[in-house]
């Protein structure tokens, strides 16, 4: 198990709370939810039920969902209202900049990144490609692929298109149909480049609802999304193949507060997995769905919180 997990585990048994862990089968979930009285966390899930919240990695690590809509694209966090100047700008900055320092300087991201330094022209738009055959993708694009690349490709514009092939697309397939399409405009570049590299040089990311849209933020790089998100408040959402040239254009001209908003979707609105409060915050999670939080005979850490 990830050690979000481990943690909480532990440390709740060690509080004196009873906890069962059972394989997640998505076809039994409802079943064992009202079977009982239990409150349950459900790993990548997207079950709503009064004693329910899902859980998964919200793009970047260590920072989790835990939530009673579902996860990343289907989190609540997507129905929620960011507003900047509610965010003070100094802790915002403080936090982003160790993001900064870790993801950038270090050159990671949560999916594996090549090391080798790679060099592309500056003022492009970089694509991020997603397969439509991963579970929540086709349920949540406005634009597939080959709709996305299409509309840009047919546009009068001389920017390179940085395609990025998604790490876990291994079909020969998607490598021989951008093959053709780098052959047939010399405007496309296709690559699996380490992502930081690409948006180093890029003036907008284009993108279904992939987390390198996030990434894109700590770059400072505006993001056009082509699908559902949860975090749409700092990006332009298109959807339609009509609306992508003026989302492009929308998207570059927006002062985006992208600093704060990062802050406020990680800081305020997820878990942070290495915090000393997490098992705390994990409880107080609970209370606010209005179970009755007592019932598992621990501190439950809400008092002042």
């Amino acid at each position: 198990m990830p050690g979000y997990y481990q943690h909480l585990l532990k440390d709740l048994d060690a509080r004196g709370a009873v906890v069962d862990t059972v394989v997640h089968e998505r076809v039994l979930t409802e079943r064992r939810v009202r079977a009982g009285n239990a409150f349950h966390i459900v790993d990548h899930g997207n079950f709503r039920h009064p004693r329910v919240l899902n859980t998964g990695v919200a793009y970047i690590f260590p920072f989790w969902n835990l939530d009673p809509w579902g996860i990343r694209a289907g989190s609540s966090i997507a129905a929620k209202i960011f507003d900047a100047q509610s965010v003070p700008a100094d802790l915002a900055q403080a936090f982003v900049a160790g993001l900064c320092k870790r993801l950038i300087g270090r050159r990671i991201s949560r999916g594996h990144q090549p090391q080798e330094k790679e060099a592309f022209p500056n003022g492009s738009i970089a694509v991020f490609l997603q397969s439509e055959g991963h579970r929540q993708v086709e349920e949540t694009c406005y634009l597939d692929r080959e709709n996305i690349l299409n509309s840009l490709m047919c546009r009068d514009d001389p920017r390179h298109l940085i395609v990025k092939i998604h790490p876990r697309d291994h079909s020969a397939a998607t490598r021989e149909w951008l093959a053709g399409l780098a052959a047939s405009d010399r405007r496309l570049i296709v690559t699996e480049a380490n992502i930081h590299d690409i948006l180093a040089s890029a003036d907008v990311t284009v993108t279904i609802n992939s987390a390198v849209g996030v990434e894109s933020m700590l770059h400072q790089v505006p993001v056009v999304l082509c699908g559902q998100s949860d975090f749409h408040h700092c990006a332009v959402v298109v959807r339609s193949a009509d609306e992508l040239a003026q989302g492009l254009q929308t998207a570059s001209e927006t002062d985006w507060p992208f600093t704060r908003f990062l802050f406020w979707y990680f800081r305020l609105n997820c878990l942070a997995a290495n915090s000393p409060t997490l098992t705390d915050d994990f409880i107080t999670r609970i209370a606010k769905t209005g179970y009755d939080v007592s019932q598992f005979g621990v501190s439950s850490g809400l008092k002042g919180r």
